[in-house]
Parts: structure tokens; C-alpha cells; sequence
């Protein structure tokens, strides 16, 4: 299972610990920006390492495998958190060790820019990212969205009592699971959706916190985390998290036991970007890789891996779009208009949640 949703290391520790050196030289950001030779020297160095991308994620597989059959570049992944991904990006340093690029979610990005830890590259599909999903001086910018939903095991809850709108949810009589928010970002979001639902923002959480602090007043409130394994053995009831993460845990498991239901009175969309080391080892296997991933072969990629592209203009096959939620079922859903304010948020949306929603009995 993919980690990187798990802060394991806090982002308020990264920040604290203050912004790297400037005047170091960079290796990524010496490097030109031309395509061929991109690929020229990506097929030098051979090989790409990434951190946070594993095979079974979004089918990242399928974007190595391609890599390494078009351009003979070899890749290697270790599986961990986004905040852990900053954090071996700083300890790495310029060593041969460093690795090239990572996935962070759109609310720790604003963190490796301001820690100085990653390199500016827009790509040739920088124009077909919407702004809301991309810094503007090029330092991240999302592959892919999610949206939050609710999942329900219909062994746990009948079908027709699932959920189809956080006002549903409030008046159920299952527990809710949504992970923890002081570590998972996919938790975090989920605050954020209940917010915008109940007329918050990234802005104002506290409709989200006061939400979720009645679902604890009533003892509903789960502290189940929102697993694979979990809702394998049946011991979720009804969970929030991202589309492309229901999508998969249901197919692996038993698509007919879960029913998915997008929340119709609101939901956040949001996205995770693959940023590039600045002390890259291998920064042109970097770059190209970054390019491929949002080019329609790589974008057809994580759709097959349920994520839905961040490129609107990239047509998928009847085959791949079917395995996602169709958009007419997203009816209001927000997108996060300022990442710095809720990067800032999601910094003290652990202690936020204790002292609201945990305390709250």
C-alpha cells in the first residue's frame, strides 16, 4: 500500500527546520529545458529513481514500463509519505543516493517550494493545467485529481441506507471511518469536503470540524483507519477518501460489495503532483519522466490506475473511462483556490481536530 497519504513526519517539523541553502548549486535546474535534449541525456544516465510512486499506485507500473521500453531507462521506488519524500530529498542531499523525482499531494507542495528543495520545470503540457493545480513559476504542478467520496460495505450496511450526500451521512446510524487528520491528507481533504459542504472553505474549516465533532457527540465517529485490509475484513462500515482510492480497494477486494457514492452537496477535488528533486542524481531521467506522465500515454496510465487526469484534452479509451466515476455524479464540487492557505491549514488541522471533534465528548 502506498504510504505517502500518511504524514508520518510532521510538515510543521520540515518548516521549522528551516529552508536550505540557495546558494548551493543545483543540478536539476542547470539542466536544459529542450526536449531532445532531455532525451539524450536521460538515455545516458539510464535509470530514474523515485520515492512515493510504487508500482500499484494510480498504475505507475505502467508509466515505468513504458519509460523503460521507449527510452532504455531503468526505475527504482521506495514507497513513503509525502512528507517523508521532502525529507529525503534534504537528507540526500547532492549524494549519488538522491532521488529524482516524487508524488506529493497539492497541499505539501507549497512546503518542498518553500523549503527549497525542488527544481522549476513546466513541461510542453504546462498550458492544459489548470491554474488552480499548478504553482506559477513551475515548481509543481498536478498529474492527476481525486475527489472525495464515501464508500459503503453493503455486508455492514444495506445497499439502499448508503450515503449519497453528507446530510445523509450525518442522520445514518453506522459508524463514519475517515483516517487520521493529523497524519493522512486524504483525511485532511475529507475535512475540507465537509466544510465546503456545510459553506467553509480552505478559508474556514471550522464548518467541517464542527461537522464531524456531531458525528463524534453521537459516538459514530470511527477510529478505524480507512485501509484496504480494514474494509477487507469488514471492519468499516461506511468511509471517506478519494474516488481513485475507493475505485481500487473495491476492485481488489469485490466491486459488488461496496457502492460508491459521490457526495451531492459537495465534494473537493484536488490532485497530486510529481516534483523533481533539485539535487536530482538523475535530473534528465527526471524531466522526462515528469513530461511523459502528463503526455496522453502516461495521463491514459493513471486513468487505468483510476485516477482521472489532469489534462482535459486527452481522449481515453471507452475501456479506461468506463472504469471511472462519470462526471455527471461530481454536482458541486470545490477545488482548493488558494494551496498556500491550506498547506498553512493542514499544518495545524491535527491539534485543530483534537480540541473540536476528539474533545468533544
Amino acid at each position: 500500500m502506498k504510504k505517502r497519504n500518511k504524514y508520518l513526519v510532521t510538515l510543521a517539523a520540515l518548516v521549522v527546520m528551516g529552508t536550505l541553502s540557495a546558494c548551493s548549486s543545483n543540478s536539476a535546474s542547470s539542466t536544459s529545458d529542450n526536449w531532445n535534449t532531455i532525451v539524450k541525456q536521460a538515455k545516458k544516465e539510464g535509470k530514474v529513481v523515485s520515492v512515493g510512486m510504487p508500482d500499484t499506485w494510480a498504475n505507475w507500473i505502467g508509466t515505468w514500463n513504458d519509460i523503460k521500453s521507449k527510452f532504455g531507462i531503468s526505475h527504482t521506488d521506495t514507497d513513503m509519505s509525502s512528507a517523508q519524500e521532502l525529507q529525503k530529498f534534504k537528507s540526500a542531499g547532492k549524494s549519488s543516493s538522491a532521488p529524482d523525482i516524487g508524488d506529493i499531494g497539492l497541499n505539501v507542495a507549497p512546503t518542498a517550494k518553500k523549503e527549497n528543495l525542488v527544481t522549476a520545470y513546466k513541461t510542453k503540457y504546462w498550458k492544459d493545467i489548470p491554474s488552480w493545480a499548478k504553482d506559477k513559476d513551475g515548481y509543481y504542478a498536478a498529474g492527476y485529481t481525486g475527489s472525495i467520496v464515501f464508500i459503503t460495505d453493503t455486508k455492514n450496511v444495506d445497499s439502499s441506507d448508503a450515503p449519497t450526500s453528507w446530510k445523509q451521512l450525518a442522520s445514518g446510524k453506522y459508524k463514519v471511518s475517515i483516517g487520521d487528520v493529523s497524519t493522512a491528507a486524504q483525511a485532511q481533504y475529507s475535512v475540507l469536503a465537509a466544510a465546503f459542504a456545510n459553506g467553509g472553505s480552505e478559508k474556514n474549516i471550522n464548518p467541517g470540524l464542527n461537522y464531524f465533532a456531531k458525528l463524534q457527540k453521537q459516538n459514530r465517529l470511527s477510529t478505524v483507519d480507512t485501509t484496504i485490509e480494514n474494509l477487507q475484513k469488514g471492519e468499516i462500515q461506511v468511509a471517506v477518501m478519494w474516488d481513485f482510492n475507493a475505485l481500487n480497494y473495491a476492485h481488489q477486494i469485490n466491486s459488488k460489495r461496496y457502492k460508491i457514492t459521490v457526495p451531492s452537496d459537495g465534494t473537493v477535488k484536488s490532485g497530486y503532483t510529481q516534483i523533481i528533486n533539485k539535487n536530482a542524481a538523475h535530473p534528465y531521467a527526471a524531466k522526462l519522466a515528469r513530461t511523459y506522465i502528463l503526455s496522453d500515454a502516461g495521463q491514459i496510465n493513471l486513468a487505468k490506475g483510476y485516477a482521472r487526469p489532469i489534462r482535459k484534452n486527452v481522449k481515453l479509451p471507452a475501456a479506461v473511462k468506463a472504469k471511472l466515476i462519470p462526471e455527471s455524479q461530481y454536482k458541486k464540487q470545490y477545488h482548493v483556490k488558494n494551496n498556500n492557505v491550506w498547506n498553512k491549514e493542514t499544518l495545524k488541522l491535527g491539534q485543530e481536530w483534537k480540541n473540536k471533534v476528539t474533545g468533544a465528548n
